[in-house]
């Protein structure tokens, strides 16, 4: 069924379910003298309403036809409400594309939203898509610019589906961004399903609510049959936030700001409930009424009070008399009569030993917390592995939580110098003065313990120019701290694209930065042991010191492996965009993985572009690496590469770097060069840039001449004369993603 032209009618099952609580249901409350229900919706609270002067505006006024709902021009189904949350369960629509045996389509859906007044749930949806032969684009606004993201499911046959996986193989997963309005989707195919038609003749894509879509291989060729899923979407009163002039709160209520990023909302303030956006639905909670077998020891000595309550004790007692408190306990220095200088003798003494006993007692728990944290972290298992091994010493330090604390300056906001998906990094000065970079991370997984503390003690030997160095760990915290040496000059995104620099960065800089950091690359796929894969590499984990000489960063991805091993992945990590389309299908992680990702730092070197454009571009475009090897193959280079630096003289050494890029993002991995042989192409250019004459022809003859003396003892990885073959396959690999990287 099509979606073009159609309206999305939102039928109310029922806002609140029939035995929800008292206390809930006032919650709900309407404005008085207004109708709230309307067919099988027995609660439209307030600031919803379905006749004028019941609702607060435009935004929540709603229609009640033949026992349907509406809202606004869109009509929407809607199956709940939630005033505490600020949300509204939806039924949305799926995506798709069906195919018939010649690959064409034959039936198809790009459903759309557009509710300007709403955001998506960022923390009750996720963006899915169901297939083997899918790729997915979510195109929407996001903080009222334009934003795409992408969902990537593959698989040969059936029998390599795993029902409730959703990983990449037959279905996969995105998180949906803070702050996301008015979306479309659209669902699309590589090959139009032409291999896997008898088992799975659609694509799909959707957004829906967790939980509520578990995958099984059923999907794959009956998910047709459900035209709706859950969605949530979140709700907030106007576009600004708080402010204390206007806001409509009622009374005994107060306003915040929600998480979506847009508009505010209201809520009871403590110790009062009910509908805080009516002027007196905040009322006044009887904790001694309604709940005092909860509340006091002694019940009849609830008092109430104004928003709160109290408890009190009988006389010769002591306490708050709550249950929840200290209680009442007999007072017996009263019960003894003792006379008033001795009580006050007795009763300072104890204060005193008592305050100071608690001090000791809350220390002693800190200290038993921190050595609990340092067990669970692998703490001790660090110690014997630097007691066996004195060559370590010095390379590995173990930072007290009490350290990075004073560092950090209690983890302040303001020394925060990166965000992303495993962490945040702060700026940190150690006692010596020594500046670092502190990285909390955010989740640790208990059974790898024993590889993060090996990955720790074999990270921070590697001793390379072009390599964030690991100074050491803190162990003493619920999640470890990783301490990193301080690269001042930002990352190779930033300074490769801001508008104020990216522009002037010249080619002789870019090719040096490429060097160094395959240089880096080359060494922890060859020199370190065991190797190490990097995983995750992309402008933004190469950093730029004063000099901005590059060094590689951020191994939070990375693993380490035996020689000549590959390692299989549970779950497929790195940055759509940059991931190798043969990791992608096969999760076979190897070093040409990082070789792939690299090839795509070279395209952004030479062309200055994003790896992934905006969905305003024409859609070839959109994937940098299909756009650079098209113009490639149509001897179009330079029409894609960045202006000016077509203008230094430099087309040879432009040609060969293209074409090494080339080869590094071949769809088989066999088919690209190492990164030693990468990094000594690299620098090979280097010095032909260094010692050619000042004259551009004499130098692109010299450069010419050199590439040719090369490409006789090469390898058989002849970055300078092999063809584009597997292009094509390239295009159906094509890796998609969201243009906010991880």
């Amino acid at each position: 069924m099509g979606f073009h032209g159609m309206l999305m009618q939102l039928t109310w099952v029922g806002v609140l379910l029939s035995g929800m609580a008292a206390a809930g249901v006032a919650a709900q409350l309407p404005r008085s003298n207004c109708s709230d229900r309307c067919g099988h919706v027995d609660h439209i609270p307030f600031p919803f309403g379905i006749t004028e002067g019941c609702y607060l505006n435009k935004d929540f006024g709603l229609k009640c036809m033949s026992g349907v709902l509406t809202t606004g021009d869109l009509e929407l189904v809607v199956t709940n409400i939630s005033i505490q949350e600020g949300q509204l369960d939806i039924l949305m629509y799926v995506a798709f594309q069906c195919f018939n045996v010649l690959g064409d389509v034959q039936d198809s859906n790009n459903p759309f939203l557009s509710v300007p007044s709403y955001t998506i749930s960022n923390t009750q949806n996720e963006f899915m898509a169901v297939g083997c032969d899918t790729y997915a684009y979510l195109n929407g606004t996001l903080n009222g610019l334009p934003f795409r993201m992408g969902c990537i499911s593959v698989c040969q046959n059936i029998t390599s589906v795993v029902d409730g996986s959703c990983s990449g193989i037959g279905c996969c997963h995105v998180e949906i961004p803070p702050g996301l309005k008015n979306f479309n989707l659209k669902a699309n195919s590589y090959k139009g399903h032409t291999e896997i038609l008898s088992f799975n003749p659609c694509t799909y894509a959707f957004v829906v609510k967790k939980g509520e879509f578990n995958f099984s291989s059923d999907h794959l060729h009956n998910l047709k049959g459900i035209k709706t899923l859950p969605m949530v979407l979140d709700w907030a009163i106007g576009n600004e936030r708080c402010n204390k002039s206007n806001f409509v709160c009622g009374g005994n209520s107060e306003c915040y700001d929600p998480d979506n990023r847009y508009g505010y909302r209201c809520k009871c303030k403590a110790g009062y409930e009910g509908n805080p956006y009516l002027s007196d639905g905040c009322k006044d909670v009887k904790e001694c009424q309604d709940r005092k077998v909860s509340m006091c020891t002694i019940p009849k000595r609830c008092v109430e009070r104004k928003g709160n309550y109290a408890c009190s004790c009988p006389k010769l007692h002591r306490g708050d008399g709550r249950k929840d408190g200290t209680g009442c306990e007999l007072n017996l220095i009263s019960v003894s009569g003792l006379a008033i200088g001795l009580g006050i003798g007795f009763i300072f003494v104890p204060v005193c030993s008592i305050l100071g006993l608690n001090l000791i007692i809350k220390q002693r728990k800190l200290i038993k917390r921190r050595e609990r944290f340092f067990r669970q972290n692998g703490g001790l298992y660090l110690k014997q592995i630097l007691s066996r091994q004195e060559s370590l010493a010095g390379t590995t330090t173990i930072f007290s939580a009490e350290e990075l604390k004073k560092a950090s300056n209690n983890y302040d906001e303001n020394l925060i110098i990166g965000e992303g998906g495993f962490g945040t990094v702060y700026k940190g000065f150690l006692s010596d003065n020594t500046i670092v970079a502190i990285k909390k991370s955010k989740v640790v997984d208990r059974s790898q313990i024993e590889q993060f503390i090996n990955e720790v003690v074999i990270l921070s030997q590697i001793n390379h120019r072009n390599v964030v160095k690991l100074l050491g760990c803190c162990l003493e915290t619920e999640v470890p701290l990783l301490v990193y040496e301080f690269v001042s000059n930002g990352t190779l995104f930033q300074y490769l694209h801001h508008e104020s620099t990216g522009s002037t960065v010249s080619w002789e800089t870019r090719l040096r930065i490429a060097a160094e950091t395959a240089e880096a690359l080359s060494y922890l796929h060859s020199a370190a042991s065991p190797p190490v894969i990097h995983r995750d590499i992309k402008p933004s984990n190469i950093l730029l010191d004063a000099s901005y000489t590059a060094k590689v960063s951020d191994f939070g991805a990375s693993r380490l492996i035996s020689l000549d091993q590959t390692q299989v992945a549970t779950i497929v990590q790195g940055t759509l965009g940059y991931l190798d389309p043969e990791y992608l299908q096969t999760s076979r992680l190897t070093e040409k993985s990082d070789v792939y990702s690299f090839g795509v730092v070279l395209v952004e070197l030479l062309t200055g572009k994003k790896a992934l454009q905006s969905f305003k571009m024409p859609e070839e475009e959109t994937s940098l690496t299909i756009y650079f090897l098209s113009c490639l193959k149509e001897d179009r280079l330079f029409d894609v590469l960045e202006k000016h630096i077509t203008n230094e003289g430099n087309r040879v050494e432009l040609k060969e770097v293209a074409n090494l890029a080339k080869m590094c993002l071949s769809v088989k991995g066999e088919d690209r060069p190492t990164m030693k042989q990468v990094a000594t192409e690299l620098e090979g250019l280097r010095k032909i840039q260094k010692h050619s004459g000042v004259n551009a022809d004499s130098k692109s003859e010299d450069t010419a001449e050199y590439l040719r003396g090369a490409s006789s003892a090469s390898s058989k990885y002849d970055v300078t004369n092999k063809s584009i073959a597997g292009y094509d396959s390239m295009r159906d690999d094509a890796v998609l993603g969201s243009d906010d990287g991880r």
